[in-house]
């Protein structure tokens, strides 16, 4: 079984605090058709149209992120994340949509799923009405969860797997090093604005609340992505 990957302390705890959650998310059918290869071409398509308008609006969180910093390292790597989602992750659902006769355009202008609309709108909310935690709280659970499901399946995935390009997205350096940034920016502001032992903190059950609801809701948009079938 492949290890967990470390992205840093403060995500450790929350994944261990969203343990039955955490697991039916990234071990969820979907992902299970992704590694095994038996997941439909139209389903696949299905979830890549919805997962690019989820990224345009994720983008515009992680934004705010840039707002909601108290430092310039938060700023900076906030920053970095923007350009990685805009120039990078979403590079991918363009060209293989591309492939299939599916234009940018039509990628941007998709009509949201109802479980797509309720997923990127909670995160907004996290950062409008919450601080820099609340969102990092928020938006953890897509970030590293991507990570540690592309780490596993690039070890455990059939080599004849048509989504090989999707895993290798998230399983190679340049996401893992992203993920690694994050993690360590969030331990810091973790630290600088709660102190060394969080978990003690009131702070820490609405915040672990935040990251088990939104990875509650990376479970429906997998189910959404399976009902495009």
């Amino acid at each position: 079984m492949t290890a967990l990957p470390n992205y840093g302390r403060t995500f450790s705890l929350w994944r261990e605090g969203a343990a039955k959650p955490w697991q039916d998310y990234t071990c969820h059918a979907f992902v299970e058709g992704l590694s095994n290869g038996t997941l439909p071409k139209a389903t696949f398509l299905h979830y890549l149209v919805q997962d690019y308008v989820f990224l345009v609006h994720f983008s515009r969180a992680w934004a705010l992120a840039v707002v909601k910093s108290q430092t310039m390292d938060e700023m900076k790597t906030c920053a970095a994340t923007v350009d990685a989602l805009v120039n990078h992750e979403m590079e991918l659902h363009i060209e293989i949509c591309a492939r299939e006769g599916i234009s940018q355009e039509t990628l941007f202008a998709a009509t949201e799923e109802i479980e797509n609309l309720a997923y990127t709108r909670y995160v907004m909310d996290a950062g409008l009405s919450g601080d820099f935690l609340d969102l990092m709280a928020a938006l953890a659970p897509c970030v590293f969860g991507y990570g540690e499901i592309g780490l596993r399946l690039a070890s455990e995935a059939d080599n004849n797997t048509p989504y090989r390009d999707w895993i290798t997205t998230y399983s190679d350096d340049e996401y893992q090093d992203v993920m690694k940034n994050i993690g360590a920016m969030i331990d810091t502001a973790v630290l600088q604005r709660i102190g060394d032992a969080p978990e003690q903190s009131p702070r820490w059950k609405f915040l672990q609340e935040r990251f088990t609801k939104a990875t509650e809701l990376e479970i429906k948009f997998w189910d959404m992505g399976l009902r495009g079938a």
